[in-house]
């Protein structure tokens, strides 16, 4: 077992053994979300608090929440996407250039992902691959067609709910963004944001009458491919598949 690929991680990434940090050598900081093309339009979406939500108890959301694979085909609205949106990677305040306050906690407050979305079925958006500019809590188009979901799913084992989702969140590191300031021990905290992520999105999508079920087993070089990232410098970390449950 201490010939393990997951034991070696775990021993190089102690804090015994970490190089100093480039933000210690005063190395400039990347910058805090990766840059929209001049030419891409944005897609405004609706501001959050414009969706009503129907009180609820946070402990039986919480009790109750669990994973569904299972959804009816029913439309998304462009308020529901938001709403999610707004609950896994919304920036609450930036700190000048050097820092964003989200819904979701992150080492450091480095915020390393950007969410790219895999849009099925939500009101008004052509089917397709998009981007959300959470500085601006927008929307960019990636790459559009109804063939997207069938390459998406492909990529993620053929895992049928992806193709049946209203929307899949696929989510990307941007490892310098985290190894700025914690070196190798980022990559550690890269995968514990993802589950605060994740889960914020289990919990904001029960108050919608959505149902999620998150994906780690993907084909790495597949998805990475379709979304252009190197798999070094970037690559996808996680994902989960949103729906209308079914009653």
């Amino acid at each position: 077992m201490t010939d393990s690929t997951g034991h070696h991680f775990m021993q190089a990434t102690k804090y015994d053994y970490l190089e100093p940090s480039p933000q210690s050598q005063n190395h400039p900081q990347p910058p805090l979300e990766l840059p929209v093309p001049d030419d891409a339009p944005r897609i405004d979406l609706p501001a959050p608090d414009t969706l009503e939500l129907a009180p609820v108890n946070l402990r039986e959301v919480i009790t109750d929440r669990t994973t569904i694979r299972n959804y009816t085909g029913k439309l998304m609205s462009q308020a529901e996407l938001s709403h999610l949106l707004w609950c896994t990677q919304g920036v609450k305040e930036t700190r000048d250039t050097y820092a964003t306050l989200r819904t979701v906690p992150s080492a450091g407050a480095r915020h390393a992902f950007e969410t790219y979305l895999l849009i099925n079925d939500v009101e008004g958006l052509e089917p397709g691959l998009y981007r959300y500019v959470a500085l601006e809590h927008k929307l960019i188009a990636f790459e559009l067609g109804e063939d997207l979901a069938e390459r998406v799913t492909a990529a993620c084992l053929h895992q049928e709910m992806v193709a049946r989702s209203a929307v899949t969140f696929i989510w990307g590191a941007v490892v310098e963004r985290m190894t700025w300031r914690y070196v190798e021990r980022g990559y550690r905290y890269l995968h514990l944001d993802a589950g605060h992520v994740c889960q914020n999105l289990y919990l904001a999508a029960q108050v919608i009458d959505c149902g999620v079920c998150a994906i780690g087993a993907f084909n790495d070089d597949a998805i990475n491919e379709l979304l252009k990232m190197d798999g070094e410098t970037q690559f996808v970390i996680y994902i989960a598949t949103v729906g209308k449950r079914k009653v």
